[in-house]
């Protein structure tokens, strides 16, 4: 017996941090599974979350729109409801538990009763060396009454619920399969002299079937510990990204002292030491210190990744060497860990257009079984041989216990769960099971430039100087006049000369000329950076540098003149350097069978050089304004192209939601992610090649797992019906049925679980 607690204290077999259960009558009452009350009998319901966590709710595995606040059982096919969201740690699944207690019981109990109902076909003993028959049936009762009626209650509870629900189910079939067996059989002990003729055999007997029903019982409980251990397996994805976490982190005082709190203290803005081998505790930014990261667990990527001031950190990466001291942005459920498991979560629970069909089936198939078992037990009645009423209930017990709906209706959910769950350990986050089974057919991929194929941070990439002018100069005197600009190109420069090891000098005066460039003094040298055009608006002679600049623009950079003095003095190459993955990703696309089309707004001139150098691009569409890209994915639909666009920015976001499968960078913006319908968590467009794969897997799993779901459905009806017995003479006994039941739910979570091993 469970022992009570009074609130507010910790509740006996409920740890700190986990859900427990309490009256709604009386609070003192605390479990840490569900069940009735003990004063009162009401059903126990989950302790209120705190204030700051999620409100946690069950949702069924096959039909996700039931939700409910409290666990219980699904009224459509009876299942048990799930957390909607996965709890971190190892949770003991309490229908699990149940379920393996009742079939350890059933299982110790039904061994002897298929003994004595298979004594006659034993070796070495006659009906005479045994007890009267009369007894054997009575102890069989004995035995199989306990399997039957508490190994098979939830069986028969789900059964009704769902009959009045008007939602028959697969238990709707079990529990009145088994009914039929067990009820006929207590009334043959009982009252063996109300059975006519033709349900009795040639010794007179009437036959009870109690190890059947026993049988029946047990094997079902069998399938569902072994469907429920393969199903939260489908959910590791989510628990393993949930323990990644760290549970505590070590904020700086304003004092210069160091305290470790629990996450759930930490506020946007804290200062946090992160030592080597400790996981970064939220996502910010480094302030202080240099080290490698391993970021594997949350974007897929294997090599570390070197961060230093000014760089981005994510919550639960680990820090392999140096230490760092970072700035905390974004906590709890703002953190990339949080967003993932979300959008893992929620992807898990969508439906994919692919299981219409199966929902449609499902929607008749228990009706049309149940039709079939009555049509079975006529024709058995009117045309079978002797004892043929009871061989039309055998019969027709067997067709209502090996029809499994189960099957059908987990054919698609299963694989999805597993699919995303696998793509989040590979860095590809799934919005929702359409995106995966529309991924595989796209044969046309539209990408941004900046941020998508670029790094998205413009970069000095060549300098040049003129006559008595030195680079070193040309660049010192460019950053020392940009430290004072907002001007994307201004940080650029002014990081170039960090790079180089150049410190710039602080300028005396500044002034800024709209659309052409800044001027000011430096050292008492009067300094001009801009455009061509600001140059000859200064009178300065440009035709030094005309050459060079041209040489630059056509490979795609921005090209900053430099002049001191009044006299032109360098040139500045800015541009956004190419990823150093888009050359091999894009080569990885083609091999996929995919069209690449470049989307830009930039110059035609910068797109062409970048299409140059990718060495891969089929098409470029240059100069087009944020509006316009989502009228250009539309003339590509219009084609019959099945168009993915891959973008990062606010100026994506028309453009991918408009697409067939929209595909964010996550290392843009949040209204791209919230567009799209794939993101990749670390921004490389070889996650493109990954999701493609992982979507054509995903898809040939559940055709797999369809076509023996109705295959199974198509023959093993008929079977059981006796539809081999005119040209065999074999029947099917209902236990094989229970068996072959069983095993078909099993086959199809255990054929989805193998879409964790896919290598993408």
């Amino acid at each position: 017996m469970q022992s009570e607690t009074t609130a507010g204290t910790t509740p006996s077999g409920v740890r700190e941090g986990k859900p427990g259960y309490t009256c709604p009558m009386h609070p003192e009452i605390r479990r840490a599974r569900p069940g009735p009350c003990p004063t009162c009998g009401m059903s126990l319901e989950p302790v209120p979350p705190p204030v700051s966590s999620t409100r946690l709710e069950w949702v069924c595995p096959m039909h996700f729109e039931i939700v409910r606040d409290m666990p219980g059982n699904c009224p459509i096919c009876g299942m048990a409801l799930e957390p909607k969201t996965a709890l971190p740690g190892e949770e003991e699944n309490p229908e699990l538990a149940d379920m393996t207690r009742r079939f350890r019981a059933g299982a110790v109990l039904t061994v002897p009763l298929v003994v004595i109902a298979m004594r006659d076909f034993i070796p070495g003993i006659s009906a005479e060396s045994v007890l009267p028959h009369a007894l054997m049936q009575w102890i069989e009762l004995i035995l199989a009454t306990p399997v039957v009626l508490w190994g098979g209650l939830p069986f028969f509870e789900r059964g009704w619920y769902s009959v009045v629900h008007r939602s028959p189910n697969m238990f709707t079939l079990i529990g009145l399969g088994v009914a039929v067996a067990y009820v006929y059989s207590v009334i043959a002990v009982l009252f063996p002299g109300v059975f006519p003729a033709g349900f009795r055999r040639e010794s007179g007997e009437v036959g009870t079937y109690f190890e059947a029903a026993a049988v029946i019982v047990t094997l079902v409980l069998l399938g569902q510990v072994l469907e429920l251990r393969a199903r939260s397996r489908t959910g590791a994805a989510v628990k393993e990204l949930l323990g990644l976490a760290p549970r505590t982190a070590r904020r700086l005082r304003e004092d210069g002292s160091e305290e470790d709190i629990p996450l759930d203290r930490v506020q946007p803005g804290d200062l946090l030491r992160v030592r080597p081998g400790e996981k970064v505790p939220v996502d910010g930014t480094v302030i202080e210190g240099a080290s490698s990261l391993d970021e594997s667990m949350v974007t897929g990527e294997s090599l570390p990744v070197r961060k230093r001031k000014g760089d981005r950190l994510i919550g639960a990466t680990v820090n392999s060497t140096g230490t760092l001291v970072m700035k905390a942005e974004k906590v709890g459920a703002e953190t990339l860990l949080a967003q993932i498991v979300r959008m893992v979560s929620e992807a898990q629970r969508s439906r994919a257009p692919i299981q219409r069909l199966a929902d449609i089936v499902a929607g008749y198939f228990v009706q049309v079984v149940i039709a079939i078992a009555v049509l079975t037990f006529v024709l058995w009645a009117w045309r079978g041989p002797e004892p043929r009423m009871a061989l039309a209930l055998i019969n027709s017990v067997a067709v209502l216990i090996i029809a499994c709906p189960c099957a059908l209706g987990l054919a698609t959910p299963m694989s999805i769960m597993v699919a995303v769950g696998k793509g989040a350990r590979d860095g590809v986050l799934f919005r929702d099971a359409e995106a995966i089974e529309v991924m595989h057919k796209v044969d046309t991929l539209v990408v941004d430039k900046t941020g998508t194929l670029t790094l998205g941070k413009p970069k000095v990439m060549e300098l040049f100087a003129a006559g008595s002018f030195d680079e070193t100069s040309v660049l010192r005197f460019a950053a020392s006049l940009e430290k004072g600009s907002e001007h994307p190109l201004a940080g650029a420069v002014v990081a170039g000369a960090v790079e180089r090891g150049i410190t710039p000098s602080n300028a005396e005066t500044f002034e800024s000329i709209p659309g052409k460039g800044v001027t000011g003094r430096v050292e008492e040298y009067a300094i001009a950076l801009g455009n061509r055009g600001l140059l000859e608006d200064l009178r300065i002679d440009t035709a030094v540098l005309a050459a060079k600049a041209e040489g630059m623009h056509s490979e795609g950079q921005t090209v900053i003149f430099v002049a001191v003095n009044g006299r032109a003095a360098g040139l500045i190459g800015v541009a956004d350097p190419i990823k150093e993955t888009t050359p091999g990703a894009i080569r990885q696309l083609h091999e996929e069978g995919l069209r690449i089309v470049m989307l830009t707004g930039d110059t035609r001139t910068t797109a062409e050089a970048v299409a140059k150098k990718t060495a891969g691009i089929d098409e470029v569409i240059a100069e087009v304004l944020p509006h316009q890209k989502a009228e250009q994915i539309k003339l590509l639909q219009e084609g019959g192209r099945i168009v993915a666009m891959a973008g990062d920015g606010i100026n994506d976001a028309p453009a991918l939601a408009q697409a067939h499968v929209g595909i964010a960078m996550g290392t843009g913006t949040d209204v791209a992610m919230e567009s799209a319908g794939i993101t990749l968590v670390k921004g490389d467009l070889r996650g493109i090649v990954r999701a493609r794969r992982l979507s054509r897997a995903t898809m040939s799993n559940i055709r797999q797992n369809l076509f023996f779901a109705f295959l199974y459905n198509a023959l093993g009806v008929p079977i059981a019906a006796g539809a081999l017995y005119p040209f065999f003479g074999i029947l099917l006994s209902p236990i094989i049925a229970a068996a072959a039941m069983s095993f078909s739910s099993v086959s199809v979570v255990g054929n989805a679980l193998r879409l964790r091993g896919t290598k993408v």
